[in-house]
């Protein structure tokens, strides 16, 4: 396990004030900040993977062919 040790400017540290006024620890704040931040990072990561296969040629190709294949009305 890791001990992070960190310097809070006085704004982050009021943030950290009221998300520890209802008694959680600063240590589990932290964490869920953390957890926040990669899940944030991967939802980015995946819209910009949705932006560039929705741009595709190929993929888009291959995308009208599934459904086609499947029937879907959309199928062109």
């Amino acid at each position: 396990m890791a001990v992070l040790t960190i310097e809070l400017d006085p704004t982050t540290e009021q943030i950290l004030a009221r998300l520890t006024a209802d008694g959680r620890s600063a240590t589990d704040v932290v964490r869920e900040a953390i957890r926040l931040a990669d899940r944030l990072r991967w939802l980015e990561q995946a819209r910009a993977d949705a932006e560039r296969l929705g741009k595709d040629p190929d993929d888009l190709a291959e995308v009208r062919a599934i459904r086609q294949e499947l029937g879907h009305p959309d199928a062109c």
